[in-house]
């Protein structure tokens, strides 16, 4: 405890950048167990489509390149990583005029055709 005091007395500076290092690490490094572990869970896998879920979320959990699935369907890509440019499935169908039920589908053939053309998924 000795040693943190006299760290504290003459480094503060050199201290607070450390320890505000060691949080941001620990905040990130928090994000990825959480997310490993989310993925992990076979019931995230290949769930059936619901109107909350984005087009990145379906990707994943299909385990279909994201981009690829955004071109079969003629959706325009988003041009900045911001929540509000992930709309929701619900939100898209409703954009293009179209009931849920039919963008599922859309969803669903663009899928299979994904995984036709690389079935080593």
């Amino acid at each position: 405890m000795k040693a943190l005091s006299i760290l504290w007395q003459r480094h503060r500076l050199l201290l607070g950048a450390f320890l505000g290092a060691t949080l941001i690490a620990l905040y990130f490094a928090a994000r990825f167990l959480l997310s490993v572990l989310y993925w992990s869970d076979p019931a995230h896998r290949n769930q059936p489509l619901e109107g909350w879920m984005t087009i990145g979320y379906v990707a994943h959990s299909y385990d279909v390149p994201r981009d690829r699935l955004v071109e079969l369907l003629g959706l325009q890509p988003p041009e900045s990583p911001d929540r509000k440019a992930r709309p929701t499935l619900e939100r898209i169908a409703s954009d293009r005029g179209q009931p849920l039920e039919a963008f599922e589908n859309d969803i669903e053939t663009a899928i299979a055709r994904l995984r036709a053309e690389e079935p080593h998924q």
